[in-house]
């Protein structure tokens, strides 16, 4: 099932708002629980973690920065 322009912006809002704080906060509590770990380490976990949030919802956020069409 295709989601509607609409649909997909709510979507996009609600996980920008609500899921992108909790992954962060879990993302700093795991690097926590690591212990002292070498800063480059440190960096590329970051980086990683970073883009991989994004990549389960990529159908959600394709189109929603596109003008709404004329139904």
């Amino acid at each position: 099932m295709a989601l509607s322009g609409k649909a997909r912006r709510r979507w996009a809002l609600l996980l920008l708002l609500v899921w992108l704080p909790l992954y962060i906060i879990l993302a700093i509590g795991l690097l926590a629980r690591l212990g002292e770990v070498n800063m480059v380490v440190q960096l590329l976990i970051y980086a990683f973690l970073g883009v991989a949030w994004a990549l389960p919802f990529k159908p959600v956020f394709t189109g929603v920065g596109r003008p709404p069409e004329d139904e």
